[in-house]
């Protein structure tokens, strides 16, 4: 199991590598060669089933960190690529926790694809798994990003139940029980907000979602540096919303350059954060702020 453990250290090195820059070609990259790796070592020669599917389950690991990150960089047709092979080793290796990974990025997926429709019925897929009803966590996580799905649906009721569910589960669940790395690394409190903010601003409830935004930036982990910009600039459309374009200009100019410049998703949300600005408050000295912070970024890229 040597080999299993190496790749078990390479992809906990993927796992931070996201959460610190997220979305990355390169990451996508090292993770697709780490994936084939770990299918060379599966053909090199005999092993146990035991090894056997060790491989195929650190194979579909990395893949799916591969789909993850093209997701994140809104590379989807290159994610849809990394999905199917990913799906494919995840059944061979027989591991739940990596299948209801694999189906639960495909909802996030099809969510920011705007299909509500596809990214539930691949959200299910993972959720129906038993995993979900041996361990709350993993419920948790499903009802979360079922509630994420819901308010980009427009669905205020069941987004609100799904919350009130997903945090009833996360109560519930035993935090000594063994978890994969993947899951450890991001899902707690925090992450159910950040969901819960997207959710809410998707569906227009502004004050709701700027209460999960500011209870997400409080308790997020130091390393979650990708989850902050993107929580900051959700705030920051929240408050703006809301009729705050000096506050909401303020947060968003916390954003890092770095994330403000490479991250696809935070780029174009600040973008559309600019254009909202410019809407409600033409030729005002905020936007004129907003404008000169703006060429600073490109002055450093």
């Amino acid at each position: 199991m040597s080999d299993v453990n190496r790749l078990n250290k390479r992809f906990a090195e993927i796992i931070a590598s996201d959460h610190r820059h997220g979305g990355q070609p390169g990451i996508e990259e090292r993770a697709a060669a780490l994936a084939d790796e770990a299918l060379n070592l599966q053909n090199a020669g005999s092993a146990t089933q035991r090894v056997r599917s060790s491989l195929y389950a650190s194979g579909a690991a990395f893949r799916s960190s591969a789909m993850w990150a093209a997701i994140d960089g809104r590379r989807y047709d290159v994610a849809k690529a990394h999905m199917r092979e990913a799906q494919a080793l995840a059944e061979m290796s027989g591991d739940q926790a990596i299948k209801f990974r694999i189906w639960s990025h495909a909802g996030t997926m099809y969510r920011h694809m705007g299909r509500p429709a596809d990214a539930c019925a691949a959200n299910d897929v993972a959720r129906n798994l038993h995993l979900t009803r041996r361990d709350p966590l993993f419920a948790s996580l499903g009802l979360a990003r079922q509630g994420a799905i819901h308010g980009t649906a427009q669905n205020r009721t069941d987004t609100r139940r799904a919350f009130e569910q997903a945090q009833d589960a996360m109560l519930r669940a035993d935090p000594a029980d063994h978890r994969p790395v993947w899951l450890l690394a991001f899902y707690d409190q925090a992450e159910l907000d950040s969901l819960a903010l997207s959710a809410y601003l998707a569906l227009g409830d502004y004050p709701t979602a700027e209460y999960h935004a500011h209870r997400c930036l409080s308790s997020l982990r130091p390393h979650m540096l990708r989850s902050r910009a993107i929580t900051t600039t959700r705030l920051a459309h929240a408050l703006l919303a809301q009729g705050a374009a000096e506050a909401a200009t303020a947060t968003a100019m916390k954003v890092p350059i770095d994330a403000a410049t490479r991250h696809a998703r935070v780029s174009r949300m600040l973008q559309e954060f600019g254009a909202a600005l410019r809407a409600t408050a033409p030729r005002s000295a905020t936007v004129q702020t907003w404008t000169e912070h703006t060429t600073t970024w490109r002055t450093a890229a």
